[in-house]
């Protein structure tokens, strides 16, 4: 496959990966857990919003590895 579509490709798995990661993250925020301490909401936020660093750093790899002569 070359570099191009490999671009292509990857941009289209970030983004979906991108929507469905917050659509969860927003998901979980609102269990009942997160109401008793502004502490752990915190948390929560930082976590999830570095989260999705670690499945998309597979997906840039890929993305830019070199083609195969």
């Amino acid at each position: 496959m070359k570099i191009r579509t490999r671009k292509f490709l990857g941009a289209i798995f970030l983004l979906v990966l991108a929507i469905v990661w917050s659509l969860v993250g927003m998901s979980l925020a609102q269990l009942p857990i997160f109401e008793t301490s502004k502490w752990l909401q915190a948390a929560f936020y930082v976590v999830v919003g570095m989260g999705w660093v670690l499945p998309a750093m597979p997906i840039v790899s890929w993305m830019s590895r070199p083609d195969l002569a």
